[in-house]
């Protein structure tokens, strides 16, 4: 039996329409410096107003920094850059125990010094050129939104939204991510190259003295406010089950995988993916005038939900199969539920 929508309240409804407005005008200033990416920005925008994190994937030169930097500027939020190279420590992100003196009584004791990952939007740029070890410190912060320093735990700034860089197409000097912190990220976000018109007005724009200056739009509560009524957006059962019945499909070795998984596919989603297509949704229904999650936003999201998910194999390989041909024919292979009958 389904539970029956609620209806939003009058203070929802004034949430909303706040919502709607405040993505308007990020895209406004956003657009001053970011020219022909509305669909990346638009999946970053999702994965803030969901708090979730986002990876950015693509060449060098296609704006990835500019963009989490201008997003930085716009939001009345604490912003830190963190440039990842090989030799980058742990404790340089989360910080460091150092020995204080107090000049006035002599005693010496150790003080912790805040790292980098303390603030509202991090930064980590080019994520994959630094090790495993160097990587997975960021784990417990974007999980948890804490930091373990000297068996205390210290909270975040809330909000807390990582967006990482990466490029995809040099291997030397670069370590791949591995999957637990790859299952962190809500989105794998593929910015490609422009149009011709719009590579020939970033040129213009960027080669010329005028410099656009962005003004802040939204606070950090209103993020959170966000944030909370996001969650509270209706999911149809048919819908999730929708959801659901995608994310079993892709796993290998299982009833509901297709004859192609069990052939390319070694690793398939798991439940963050779930989460994340219905809570991706929820912010794609909002972001139309809705307040309940459709089939189509579960579709249009499985693309940057699942490509970072999905493990194809040497048999995908040698066929020249990639994991976004996976997707598309999992989309063609799982059918729709019936409303009222999932």
């Amino acid at each position: 039996m389904e539970t029956p929508a609620t209806p939003p309240t009058p203070n929802d409804e004034e949430l909303l329409a706040r919502l709607q407005e405040g993505k308007e005008r990020i895209l406004t200033q956003l657009r001053q410096r970011i020219v022909g990416q509305d669909e990346v920005i638009e999946l970053t925008l999702m994965a803030l107003f969901a708090g979730g994190h986002g990876l950015i994937t693509g060449v060098p030169g296609l704006a990835k920094t500019l963009l989490i930097k201008s997003l930085g500027e716009i939001l009345d939020l604490s912003y830190k850059r963190i440039q990842f190279t090989p030799d980058l420590m742990p404790a340089d992100i989360t910080g460091i125990d150092v020995i204080e003196e107090d000049r006035a009584t002599g005693q010496r004791r150790l003080q912790f010094v805040r790292g980098p990952i303390f603030a509202n939007i991090i930064l980590a740029d080019e994520i994959n050129r630094t090790p495993p070890k160097t990587q997975a410190a960021l784990l417990e912060a974007m999980q948890e939104h804490q930091v373990t320093a000297g068996g205390e735990l210290l909270p975040l700034p809330e909000p807390f939204f990582v967006l990482a860089t990466q490029n995809p197409i040099e291997l030397a000097g670069t370590y791949p991510l591995p999957e637990a912190q790859l299952d962190r990220f809500m989105f794998n976000i593929v910015i490609d190259y422009l149009s011709a018109e719009d590579e020939l007005q970033v040129a213009l724009a960027t080669t010329s003295t005028r410099q656009a200056r962005l003004e802040v739009v939204l606070t950090g509560a209103d993020i959170l406010a966000f944030q909370d009524l996001v969650k509270k957006v209706y999911v149809p059962r048919h819908v999730g089950r929708f959801a659901v019945d995608l994310v079993r499909a892709s796993r290998p070795g299982t009833p509901e995988a297709p004859d192609f998984v069990n052939e390319w596919v070694r690793w398939g989603a798991g439940l963050r993916a779930t989460q994340y297509l219905l809570l991706g949704g929820k912010v794609r229904a909002v972001f139309r005038g809705r307040y309940n999650v459709a089939i189509e936003d579960v579709q249009a999201l499985a693309h940057p939900v699942l490509r970072h998910r999905i493990l194809t194999n040497f048999y995908a390989d040698a066929e020249g199969i990639d994991v976004h041909q996976v997707i598309d024919r999992l989309l063609s292979h799982v059918r729709e539920p019936v409303s009222g009958l999932a």
